[in-house]
Parts: structure tokens; sequence; C-alpha cells
């Protein structure tokens, strides 16, 4: 009998393991990123987790997502701004670094199902 009760026991938690990973929901990835003027547009599947800071002289940007890395550079009222996108145990960090300070702001919205978010940089 205690036999029988312990692979009831193994069977039932096997079995609410592999319901959990069915139900579990799909983790949000950053799609694509556009430069636009003064910023970037970054689409993700789901609606991210995000924060803004100043790390180490720069402008940063916090996902709760996953990403590839990534780099490049844009135009800010005629000036460099250099990008860099990097995977941290925190997420998925976006740095932005010019020769002056910067401030961001972002914009979010859904569009053709997948989160849009502008981010708008000037200086600061």
């Amino acid at each position: 009998m205690p036999r029988f009760i312990g692979s009831l026991a193994i069977f039932g938690l096997l079995l609410g393991m592999m319901i959990g990973r069915l139900t579990e929901p799909e983790p949000t990835r950053l799609e694509r990123i556009e430069v636009a003027e003064g910023g970037l547009v970054l689409w993700f599947n789901r609606t991210p987790r995000q924060t803004a800071e100043h790390r180490d002289g720069a402008l940063a940007f916090v996902f709760e997502a996953r990403a590839q890395s990534a780099q490049g550079r844009l135009q800010m009222a005629g000036r460099p701004v250099n990008w860099r996108l990097q995977m941290t145990p925190a997420g998925a960090v976006l740095h932005f670094v010019a020769m002056r300070p910067l401030k961001g702001e972002w914009q979010g919205a859904w569009v053709d199902g997948q989160w849009r978010l502008s981010i708008d940089l000037h200086e600061g």
C-alpha cells in the first residue's frame, strides 16, 4: 500500500509539473530595434517591466526581457549618440552614451499585436 501511494504522489508531481510548463506564459522578448530621429523604437512581444537610470555617466534603460546584444549610433540634434544593448542577470540593459548628459522619455503602446516602446532622447 505505501508503494502505491508513493507512486501516485510521484505521478501527481510529474503531472503537475507538465501542466505548469504548458500554462507558463511566454517570456518577454525584444523582437527588433529601429533607429529614429533622436531615439530608438523597440518592439516587444509583450509589455516588459522597465526602469531608467544613470550609470557611469550614461543613460541606461533596464528591461525584464530577453534580447540579442546589439549596438549602433543615432543622431540627436545633429550630434552622435552611441547605444548598446547587453544582457545582464537583471535583464536587457540599453545604454546611451553621448558627449553631453542625456535624459530620456519613453512611451509605449500596442501596435499590431506587439508592444512598441519609443525612447526619445534630449540633452539634460
